[in-house]
């Protein structure tokens, strides 16, 4: 089917939130750049970078915003807010998107018009090196809610998102220190399918030190505290239990009196409601 789009303001609004990643962000931003697929505006949202990310972003053709160090949730939703186009398109300014990533987007919702949401497949490379996902890691499309509450399925490099989703769903939650891509997407998919092109046009590098997966621990406390809002549904309520056992069993072996105090009234509270719909 051919691509027609009557608006007069651009098709997508990439979003670049950086902090720190003089090394990266020239890739990041030169993939956009070289997109075959042209109607797009490109935002860059530096988060109180104190490196020479400042100086290597601002020679390129963008709306650059500035703001202190807030972390990547605040620096999405500034450039979310700031955007003009009809599909949010979001790049982490360490992975790269291959000339053809906006044009799947674009296609797909020409194809399916109904769709709020769709995701292309990814190369991951750790430490220079390629990586084989294994089955559990394989992206899918659909009505993927519980799936997505294992582990995220959606990566922020490879998803394009309808702007007026975000008026219904909300943004990116600004107190989440990690795990606040897989807590939005939680929001979404249990309400939408997702749509899902199964071509790699998104390569993720991982492995560097300034990864916030790598920075904090137990990421499964940002899960768990994602899903309680679900917690009326007993698979969640599963799922979030195990979640917890295994957390607490951790934070028992390590002494970790932070997590045992705040996960422990959680646990009592998924246990009762488990035996609640046990029956």
């Amino acid at each position: 089917m051919k691509m027609q789009w009557q608006d007069t303001s651009p098709l997508f609004s990439v979003i670049i939130p950086v902090y720190n990643r003089e090394r990266y962000i020239a890739r990041a931003v030169e993939s956009v750049l070289q997109q075959s697929f042209k109607d797009y505006e490109l935002i860059i949202v530096d988060d109180g970078s104190t490196d020479n990310t400042p100086n290597v972003i601002k020679k390129y053709p963008a709306t650059i915003i500035h703001q202190p160090n807030l972390g990547v949730s605040v620096a999405r939703n500034r450039g979310i807010q700031a955007a003009q186009g009809k599909f949010i398109a979001l790049l982490d300014s360490d992975d790269e998107w291959k000339k053809n990533h906006l044009a799947h987007h674009a296609q797909f919702f020409t194809n399916y018009p109904d769709y709020k949401i769709h995701q292309t497949d990814e190369i991951w490379i750790r430490n220079g090196k390629f990586l084989n996902k294994k089955k559990i890691h394989l992206k899918k499309g659909g009505r993927i809610f519980y799936d997505s509450l294992h582990l995220c399925l959606i990566s922020p490099s490879a998803v394009a998102i309808k702007r007026e989703l975000f008026n219904e769903i909300g943004f990116f939650r600004e107190d989440f220190a990690v795990c606040e891509d897989y807590e939005l997407w939680l929001r979404i998919t249990k309400r939408y399918p997702v749509g899902y092109t199964p071509i790699a046009t998104v390569i993720k590098y991982g492995g560097h030190s300034d990864q916030l997966s790598r920075k904090y621990y137990a990421m499964d406390r940002w899960r768990i505290k994602a899903m309680l809002p679900f917690c009326i549904d007993p698979k969640v309520v599963e799922i979030a239990l195990k979640k917890c056992q295994i957390l607490l069993q951790g934070a028992m072996k390590h002494q970790n009196r932070e997590i045992l105090e705040e996960f422990m009234p959680i646990y009592e509270q998924l246990l009762q409601k488990h035996k609640v719909f046990a029956g």
